[in-house]
């Protein structure tokens, strides 16, 4: 069974139905011992940073996220569940995030004609083998939409590349854990096709 986290922080219910146009069991869980359960787990995300990390910190859920993804079972972060990996975020102040992945979360510079957030469709670079994109072309096109975007220290994590302004971590991919920076429940048939993947590790 595939669990995904509610905090109060995602778009849980677009989640779920990919999961259930692949005929893929996916719940929403709200509770810590739900989450231990889980043989799969996804974190969601869309909005504040510190908002997500305080909701996360007040329904007990931060450490049987890290112990999951410890126990090297199947993870996915999505969009700000990416970010929440990380060591820090840069939004609106300097936040401590998870810490499963060195790193920091920071806004793409202001420069003319860069537009901020960055919204819509964009091509993607694979950047090594990954089981999250077995089967997804070079170059396929998925849909993003942020104004933050995460710079490990490591970059031997990162899975996927894209461009928006300047190169920035699409997807990374450690073990049984994955995350990108897009929607794959938003990205039609590619982003169904990598929630299978996911499904399959």
């Amino acid at each position: 069974m595939i669990a995904i986290i509610d905090y109060g922080m995602g778009n849980l219910r677009s989640v779920q139905k990919a999961f259930e146009r692949l005929g893929v069991p996916a719940r929403i869980v709200t509770e810590p011992h739900q989450v231990r359960q889980a043989e799969r787990l996804i974190l969601p995300g869309v909005g504040a940073f510190r908002d997500a990390m305080d909701e996360l910190r007040r329904k007990g859920l931060v450490e049987p996220i890290r112990e999951h993804v410890a126990a090297d079972k199947p993870f996915l972060g999505i969009c700000l569940g990416l970010q929440l990996l990380f060591d820090v975020s840069h939004e609106d102040g300097h936040w401590e995030g998870l810490g499963i992945v060195p790193g920091e979360v920071v806004r793409f510079p202001d420069r003319p004609g860069l537009k901020i957030p960055h919204m819509g469709w964009n091509s993607v670079t694979l950047a090594k083998p990954c089981p999250l994109f077995a089967g997804v072309p070079e170059g396929a096109s998925f849909y993003f939409v942020h104004s933050y975007h995460v710079v490990p220290q490591d970059e031997s994590v990162v899975a996927a590349w894209s461009e928006h302004g300047e190169r920035f971590v699409a997807a990374i991919a450690r073990g049984r854990l994955f995350a990108t920076q897009f929607h794959p429940e938003k990205s039609q048939q590619i982003g169904l096709h990598v929630l299978k993947n996911f499904a399959a590790v």
